[in-house]
Formats: C-alpha cells, structure tokens, sequence
C-alpha cells in the first residue's frame, strides 16, 4: 500500500522542494565556461532557444541564443532560472526505496531493477498484464517518449499508458482531427507579425508564454487589431481593442453567435466553403438560434462588443486565431476548439501567409509527445491504435506480432478511476506529479494509497512520489541528448550539457534496463538517442504527424525543421494547408457542429460562484521544478483568490484576508485579493501548488467525451471569509507543500 512512510514535515526536511538562489557572485566558473551549449528551455511549448554554461559538468549559467529565430535570445522569467535545477539540493541521487517508519532511504540499481520488475511480474501474473500501468509526462524528449509507447506495449505488455498531455493538448488535438485530419498548429508564429486582426481565446500569453508576445507586439506596431477572449482582465487584454470577458464554460455560445452574425450579414468566402470545406450548412444550423441577445445573456458579454468583435474578424484581410486551455479544459473542449475552427474556416483564412490558425501547447513538448505514441489510443505518426492498418505497419516496425500489440486503454484519469475499482494493482510513472496537476486531489491521493505497487522515475520527490514504494532516480533535459517539437510544430535538438549527478541514470537507461530485465531485449538495442530518433523516424512514415525526413544533422544546420517533413529532401512545412489539401478522407476541410451544452458542473443555491483556475508567471504546472527555484517563488509565494471588489464587499471579505472555498470535491483555505480586472460572478486560484494549498483539491472530474481532459476551468464554489488576515506572502511556506 503506497501510503506515505513517515510524516509530510519529515519528506520535505529530506527531499524539499527547498528554495535554492544561485550566489551573488554567481557560481564558479560562470564568467569562464568550458562549454556554451545551445538547447532549449525544459518549460512551455515555445521551447525557446538558450545557451547553458558548463564549467567542470555543472550548469552554472546561460547566456542568451540571440540566433534561434523564435525567441532571438528573449526569455521569460522561468527560462532565465531554469538551470538552477542543475545544482539543486533536492536533486535525487541514487534510487530510494520506502522504508515504513524511516522515509526513503538509497538502495542499490540492482535491488531497486530486481524489486520492480518481480512486482510487475507479480502484479501481471496475478491479475492480468492491463493490471499494471504507466503514467508518462510531455517533459520527455521525442525519443523518450516514443520509447515509452514502446516500452509499454512490447515491455509492460499493457493497453493502461496515458500522459500528462491528457491534461494539456488534447481537446485541441481531437479538434484539429476532426476539422483538418492534422494535430498541429497550421502556422509558425511570425505569420502573426502581418495579420490584421488577431483573436487570443482562453490564453494568458503575456503570463504563460511570454515569449511569444513579441509576435503579437510586433503586429501591434503595424497595427493591428487585438481580441482577447478570458474571464479575467489578463495582462494582453488590458491593451486590447476588444475584450470579451466571458462567463467561464460558455465559450461555444459566443463562437456560435459569432458564426451566425458571419452569415446573416455575408462576411463569408463563398469560395473557399464551396471549394475546400464540408459540413458548412449542418454548423450553421447548430447555431441558427444564437442571436446576439441570446450571446449576451448566456455569456455576460455586452451584445455589442460581440458584434463588434465579429466584424472586426470578418471585415480582415489577413488574420490569426490562437487558443489554449482557457477553452480546452472543458467537458465540452473539444467543441470550444471547433467553434474557433468553424471562425477560421467561414472566412478561408488559412493556409495564405498571415492567415493562421494555431493552439499554444502548454508544456514542453506536448507537440511532439502527443504524436509518438505515449497515449493511450495512439501510435508512433499520430495513428490510431485501433486502426488495422497502423497496427500492422508498427507491430513490422517493433517486430512483435500485432496480436501481441495491445489495444486502446484508459485515459490518465481514468486510469484513477480504475486503481478505486480495483481493476488496476501497479503503477509506474515518469515526469507526471498527478497528485497536484489531476482534478480532485484528494480522491488521486486515495487511489495511490490502494497500489499494490508504485515505482517513480523522476529527479526531484514529487508529492506523488511521497506515495511510491520505489523511487528511481532520473535526468533532466539537459543530461540527454534528443529532440523536442515546439508549439510551431518545428522539430529542435536537445543537447546533453552534462551528465546526470552522483549515482542517477539517464531516463532512457533506466526504460532500457527494466525492459531488458522483463525479457525484451531484444526489441530495445539502441545505442544512443539518435538511434531511437532513426526509429522513430521509419514509425512515423506516412502519418499524418511524419518525421521520416527529419535528421539530426539537418535539425542542427537548419536550427530545427517543421513537420510533416516525408522524405529527405524535403523543405519541411513552417504553414500547413497552402495547396488546400487536408488530411481528411475528402481531402477537405470539416466544419463540425458546436451546439451549446451547459459545463458538467453549474451554479446553485449551496455552490452559488464559478471558480476558475490558470496559472502565473513564474510558476510551471504542479511546481515540481518552479518550486525550488528561488527567485521564482518568490515572486508568486503562494496562491492567491482573486474576487472582484463587488463578490467581496457582498461576503464581507478584506484583502488578504483568509477565504474557506468549498466545492462538492473538497475545501481549501486561501487569502483574498481583491481586484477589477475579474468578472463579478467569479473566483480565479492558480494551481501550482500541492496539499492544503492545492486549487485541483476543489476541481472536478468531469471529463470530455472524445478528449478526456478534466473540466479544469469551471465549477461551483462556495466562499466563508474566516475573519482571519493572512501573514505577507513572503512567510508563506506553501512552496513547501506543508
């Protein structure tokens, strides 16, 4: 039973996260490196171009890659912190094992390999090869995470592998399927820098990707028009010509009633809908009803700036739509997306220069993760699973039978679900902290505690590693080489810096030795990243997501290609979709009805305010890195409720004072801040955090029916101020998870 060993307190005296600044004089060796090396950052999507100082296999500093044509040397606060991992107290050293009553205490390779894979064989021969399962993270590389579809399959011999890009990109990615038979984003961001008006849907740019604000500035300059669509006054909306602050979980409403404005007054390309498009009647059926009044009603946006909104885009020449979670975490995400394709599609902005389209990947490399193969109804070139023909070809790639490849299994918090009905016994997991970054926490915390078996490849203790029997200690990104894909869909080079601490192993070794261990060696002879890169590339030929043209030699000279990229010779594609063929079955691009549907969760008299959740600038997902790093913490010490002036005066609340926020899931204790730049009928907390200060605490698990991403974004709360003001945030220990 992974229940926790010893206490919370006596974890994080041992493991952190404790708060690590570099010196003031900076450390030794940063003024005279004996390496630049250029790689990218380990963060969001926009995997920005930086250089790592090296001096004796130590990161100790970075200097700006003026030359990476994304970011030109820019980077946010995260980035210009992020090698102060590479020399941090927590870092784990050596494999660890729970010890009842001690903690975690090291152990030995061989003890900590020999234990793991007698419980998988164990846990598999007493219930079944699906009994076990794997939970993977979208901070791997392309090769990694093509290695651990592999490995879970041929290895573990298990349908049960989801990641943590279930929580990121997916509602985005089934949206895009269904419209273009791609997942990609059809445009590289400096289109951006020409379009005359631009639509920001659900995404705290200037916070969460600060980077690429710059695009958008630089659009500015030549000036265009800006919508920002969020609940909250964000840091771009507060220079935007328009901004729509929508009541959260009504998000297709607003796109519905855009669409039929569009058509009533014939701001359409006729052309381009009779030519390149099906479905077009069907859609604008589904909306027939959404009037403006109707809009403004459901949404809380004045009818007028609906309007105004819907001829700015429709009256454009050229014209960018970008979306992220704020209308992808949503029991109903996968229908935001497509009202914001459906937008695109009516005008035939796409596939033109300056015309695009694109959805802003979150983590790391949630594009490249999400088309390999670590999903749990995916293969490598973003196949289907369940589709004959991509068995047959992948199952001749890995040379199993393809009776012998598992089918679809259960999406991440499923795969919860089923550890409570007792259908799954063992869990292995790598990069994923699902205790914080899952919905309802508490019931997470309560299926880990009923695992027979759970063993963690990671290089910090997580708070869900607090819960494993077996711990083995990993790499960062810089101690491996490898690839990543950015939000543009350009594949990019990650280069080894230094070499993983004392007795930790690369991740890739770690994988390789468990499958060698359950008998499979055979299948898994790689020896070196490029290797599992040259495979990846033959598994992904003649997918929809097709690396086979990408080398590493040509990543490396041309600093990074785009996919689909077929064959050798090929230029690679910066802007999809410019001869107007699609990847659907018609070669046609699909609008798709996107009715409105109430959110899972609504208010009432107990739960009568909308909670929301995001994030901050210098915080990354559940904190696992952002939460030892100094600088970054201080910066945003804890979670704060935001409340607008009127909820607070209604409740009695005082700034910073301490506010009990209720759901059906759970309660959680935070201190106020009272601003204006939130709707009245609603509350924002981050939800960095972990254990009492954790926001997924109160969250639902509502998923949606074709994504399986949990409904993040909108629930019902209930707010008790406790006459009680909370010391300065900078006491606060809630970096600490205590």
């Amino acid at each position: 039973m992974a229940k926790l060993p010893v206490s919370e307190e006596h974890i994080v005296a041992h493991f952190g996260p404790h708060k690590n600044y570099s010196p003031k004089e900076g450390y030794e060796g940063r003024d005279e490196p004996d390496e630049l090396v250029k790689t990218h950052c380990c963060f969001c999507g926009m995997q920005c171009g930086i250089q790592l100082s090296v001096k004796e296999n130590r990161v100790v500093g970075f200097e700006p890659w003026m030359e990476f044509p994304f970011n030109e040397g820019r980077l946010c606060p995260k980035g210009v912190q992020r090698y102060l991992q590479n020399n941090h107290p927590d870092r784990l050293l050596s494999p660890l094992k729970r010890v009842q009553g001690q903690g975690f205490v090291p152990t030995s390779w061989d003890e900590a390999m020999e234990k793991t894979v007698s419980e998988i064989k164990r846990i598999q021969e007493t219930y079944g090869n699906d009994a076990f399962s794997m939970l993977s993270g979208v901070s791997l590389t392309n090769e990694k995470s093509y290695l651990v579809g592999k490995f879970a399959r041929v290895a573990l011999k298990t349908k049960n592998l989801d990641y943590n890009g279930r929580l990121c990109m997916v509602s985005a990615g089934a949206g895009n399927k269904k419209a273009f038979g791609l997942d990609r984003g059809s445009n590289n961001y400096s289109d951006l820098e020409y379009a005359e008006v631009i639509i920001v849907a659900g995404a705290n740019i200037s916070e969460t990707f600060p980077t690429l604000t710059h695009w958008i500035w630089k659009a500015r300059d030549r000036g265009a028009k800006l919508i920002v669509i969020d609940p909250r006054i964000i840091p771009l909306a507060r220079t935007a010509d328009i901004h729509l602050d929508v009541r959260p979980g009504t998000d297709s409403a607003l796109y519905g009633a855009m669409l039929k404005y569009l058509a009533d007054h014939d701001m359409l390309d006729h052309d381009f809908i009779d030519n390149h498009t099906s479905g077009f009647q069907e859609t604008l059926d589904a909306v027939k009803d959404n009037t403006l009044e109707w809009a403004e009603e459901v949404t809380g946006i004045k009818k007028e700036k609906i309007q105004q909104a819907a001829e700015l885009w429709g009256k454009a020449n050229t014209s960018f739509l970008l979306h992220a979670r704020g209308i992808e975490h949503h029991s109903k995400g996968v229908d935001n997306v497509l009202g914001c394709i459906n937008l695109v599609l009516a005008t035939g902005r796409i596939g033109k220069p300056y015309c695009g389209y694109a959805t802003i990947t979150g983590q790391g490399n949630g594009q490249g993760g999400r088309e390999h193969g670590h999903k749990c109804d995916q293969l490598p070139g973003n196949r289907d699973i369940e589709n004959p023909e991509h068995r047959k070809y992948i199952s001749e790639v890995w040379g199993i039978n393809e009776q012998d490849l598992p089918g679809k299994g259960l999406s991440a918090y499923e795969i919860i679900e089923a550890i409570h009905r007792g259908e799954i016994k063992g869990l292995l997991s790598i990069c994923f902290n699902p205790l914080v970054s899952l919905p309802n926490s508490n019931y997470v915390r309560q299926a880990l505690e009923k695992l027979e078996y759970y063993v963690c490849i990671d290089f910090f203790l997580s708070e869900t590693a607090r819960h494993a029997d077996m711990i083995l200690a990993g790499s960062l990104q810089e101690e491996e080489e490898g690839t990543t894909t950015s939000a543009e869909g350009r594949v990019i080079r990650i280069r080894q810096a230094v070499t993983p601490p004392g007795d930790a192993r690369t991740d890739t070794s770690i994988i390789l030795e468990i499958a060698k261990r359950l008998g499979v060696k055979d299948k898994f002879t790689y020896e070196n990243s490029e290797a599992i890169f040259n495979e990846l590339r033959v598994a992904s030929k003649g997918g929809t997501a097709d690396y086979y043209g990408i080398t590493y030699q040509r990543v490396e000279d041309e600093m990074g290609v785009f996919w689909p990229c077929p064959e050798i010779g090929h230029p690679g594609t910066p802007r999809l979709w410019e001869d107007r063929k699609f990847k659907t079955p018609d070669g046609k691009a699909h609008f798709n009805p996107a009715p409105y549907k109430l959110p899972g969760e609504v208010t009432d008299e107990d739960y009568p305010v909308i909670l929301t959740t995001g994030r901050v600038v210098s915080q990354y997902l559940s904190g696992t890195q952002t939460r030892r790093i100094g600088k970054l913490v201080d910066q945003f010490p804890e979670p704060l409720l935001e409340i607008h002036p009127n909820m607070a005066k209604q409740y009695g609340i005082r700034q910073r004072e301490l506010v009990k926020v209720s759901t059906r899931r759970g309660e959680g204790i935070f201190p106020a801040n009272i601003v204006e730049t939130i709707r009245e009928d609603t509350v924002f907390i981050p939800y960095h955090w972990s254990g009492k200060k954790s926001a997924n605490q109160l969250t639902p698990g509502t998923l949606d029916p074709i994504s399986k991403i949990p409904e993040f974004k909108v629930c019902a709360c209930y707010l008790k101020p406790l006459n009680e003001i909370a010391p300065p945030s900078s006491e606060s220990t809630a970096y600490a998870s205590i």
